[in-house]
């Protein structure tokens, strides 16, 4: 298949004028159609000398594909008495096109006579599908077309994820991200594989190769680069200090990196610009922490648009964090079947790539059963905010987190903000001048990376008590960290 198919969409009835547009506002936003058809609409065209039955004819002709929508009313008869719409069917047949064909209702009461013998007519020579609302006809000329792809080797019919990453070799996954991975799997669910298993195994374990070739989730999830291949799949994250969008941004941040990374340093960005309280150690030895939105609800939003955006896309996702609330913005639909809200109640778990989300959920980062956006929800609720919104915006799903109207705390006793934590305490004691955050590691005497970036790398930055010596790359290999001023005052006091 060369070039673009061109897709006629039956034109008259105005009963279906709404339908037509949809069609046509779907297949042009969705990643895989638009690659393959353009869509014709009757109303698109600019006025003409020609006869109007000559004009719906020859754009039959040139079509690829005829989609019919037939609904209640059969349309204006011509001398003939048959409609425009039942003349483009039937060149469509003469001429050997691909047709489609969608009745709207499940039964047809009330149904033109004439417009029932077409339908019956078109179900002698095709099946034809029924449909009730634009949701349902949308997602059945989203299966047809597919299918209609697929039968013309355009398309194959492993999904995006599943599917071989054009260009990767086994050579370019991390075998200690993949040993990572095992080993907090077997921690988090009892995974059956432990760390030191063989990576080619643990890869055809989870479904990640593609006739030995490492598929587009393997990449996502252990590549050694994965935006090499991949280049829409970083995360960029937004700090705004109004409710608008407006330059110059005051912090803008490109994340890259696997799946994993990306949640992770996209969460630690948008904890380190919120507000935060610090009660007594009257219960513990440690001063709690309060968050002005719950890390897990911030977490479960971010982990959601990564897990499920569209990776065909050229967009990425988008973590914007304003003064009255947080927006997470990933490229793609939902589900046919769901809505935002359907989202608010118990739903079907339809992951849009489900051989990213199994390693997330056997990490802990998601959960299967499709109660991501009901735990954001409850957790904003626990919090006393206001409940988070969930939008399709065009081609991005929107989730909103909103920030506290007031940031009054009465119930929590706030101390300096430069008490610090055991392990930050240690960090700063041990720095000496720049240094890489392997021989920070090594000074402390610590060997678990993920430990050592949770309990003393972020919250010592999260302070300010330390900085990056490169903050516009901070996945620089050559990125080290040094005490800012800060971070010497508290030294000084500790030692005072």
């Amino acid at each position: 298949m060369t070039g673009k198919g061109r897709i006629f969409v039956s034109s008259v009835q105005k009963e279906l004028a709404a339908e037509r547009r949809a069609v046509r506002d779907f297949m042009e936003g969705d990643p895989l159609l638009r690659r393959f058809f353009h869509v014709f609409l009757f109303e698109d065209l600019p006025a003409s000398g020609q006869r109007p039955d000559d004009l719906y004819l020859g754009e039959v002709d040139r079509a690829a594909i005829y989609l019919g929508l037939f609904g209640k009313e059969y349309g204006h008869e011509d001398e003939t008495g048959v409609s425009p719409t039942e003349h483009e069917f039937d060149r469509a047949t003469v001429s050997g096109k691909e047709r489609l064909i969608f009745v709207k209702g499940s039964d047809d009461k009330d149904r033109h006579p004439k417009m029932k013998a077409l339908i019956d007519k078109a179900s002698d020579q095709l099946n034809r599908r029924r449909f009730g609302n634009i949701t349902e006809l949308t997602a059945l000329v989203y299966a047809s077309l597919v299918e209609y792809l697929v039968a013309k080797g355009a398309v194959y019919t492993r999904p995006f994820d599943a599917s071989a990453c054009p260009g990767a070799t086994i050579d370019d996954l991390s075998r200690e991200k993949v040993g990572d991975f095992l080993e907090r799997a077997q921690q988090s669910r009892g995974y059956a594989l432990g760390p030191d298993t063989a990576m080619d195994k643990a890869l055809a374990h989870l479904n990640l190769l593609d006739h030995d070739r490492p598929s587009h989730a393997a990449i996502l999830l252990f590549g050694r680069e994965p935006q090499r291949f991949l280049i829409s799949s970083e995360v960029k994250c937004l700090h705004f200090h109004g409710r608008e969008v407006r330059k110059p941004i005051p912090s803008y941040q490109i994340y890259r990196g696997t799946v994993f990374e990306l949640v992770d340093q996209a969460v630690d960005f948008v904890m380190s610009k919120i507000n935060r309280s610090v009660g007594t150690r009257a219960e513990g030895p440690t001063a709690p922490v309060t968050y002005e939105l719950p890390r897990d609800a911030v977490a479960e939003a971010i982990v959601n648009a990564v897990a499920h955006r569209d990776y065909a896309s050229h967009a990425s996702v988008q973590v914007m964090l304003f003064s009255d609330r947080l927006e997470v913005w990933n490229p793609g639909h939902l589900p046919p079947t769901l809505t935002p809200d359907l989202l608010r109640v118990p739903h079907a778990s339809i992951p849009h790539n489900p051989l990213l989300a199994d390693p997330l959920f056997l990490t802990r980062y998601i959960e299967k059963a499709g109660t991501g956006t009901l735990d954001i929800i409850a957790l904003c609720e626990e919090a006393g905010l206001r409940p988070p919104a969930f939008r399709q915006d065009g081609g991005q799903f929107v989730q909103t987190l909103w920030r506290p109207v007031s940031e009054v705390t009465p119930e929590v006793t706030t101390e300096v903000t430069t008490e610090v934590t055991t392990e930050v305490g240690k960090a700063l004691e041990a720095m000496k001048g720049e240094m890489a955050r392997k021989e920070m590691q090594e000074a402390l005497g610590l060997k678990n990376d993920e430990h050592f970036r949770k309990a003393y790398l972020v919250p010592a930055l999260e302070e300010g008590l330390i900085e990056m010596t490169i903050p516009d790359k901070p996945n620089s290999r050559l990125q080290k960290y040094r005490l800012t001023a800060k971070g010497r005052a508290w030294l000084a006091g500790r030692k005072s």
